[in-house]
């Protein structure tokens, strides 16, 4: 059975709110919708996705800041929140989903920063984490 997901940047989830985002999910009717960069968190709005009643949040600490939100139609097994690891995951960029037969994950990664500053940070710390994260999905998946 094949599903739709889809999977969005939207760099500020407020933004698309007022450019008719609900409009948007309700005409492409996806199973599960996955965003990338909320800079917000459930309270801070009003969304209205009724056919969505499994709604995950990963908030950045720092507000208006990353976050990652999915949006489903059908209630996940388990949900993970983050890489496990604690200076990684206050930046809410990573939620995984675990249903009978796949794992979804949604991830927005860090970039590198135009003046690449970040660089040693992704390889690192955040590309090492997050391939033990997936090899540990993988592994619960055999």
């Amino acid at each position: 059975m094949s599903k739709k997901i889809i999977s969005w940047n939207v760099n500020g989830i407020r933004a698309i709110l007022k450019k008719g985002f609900e409009d948007f999910v309700r005409d492409q009717d996806p199973e599960i919708i996955c965003i990338q960069e909320t800079k917000a968190s459930p309270d801070q709005l009003e969304l209205k996705l009724e056919k969505y009643p499994y709604k995950y949040w990963n908030s950045a600490e720092k507000k208006g800041y990353s976050g990652t939100a999915i949006f489903s139609k059908t209630e996940p097994i388990t949900v993970i929140y983050g890489l496990g690891v604690d200076d990684l995951d206050k930046e809410g960029r990573v939620i995984g989903l675990e249903y009978d037969d796949f794992f979804l994950v949604t991830v927005y990664t860090p970039n590198s920063k135009e003046d690449l500053s970040r660089i040693p940070y992704r390889y690192d710390k955040w590309d090492p984490a997050f391939l033990k994260y997936c090899k540990n999905l993988e592994r619960k998946n055999q």
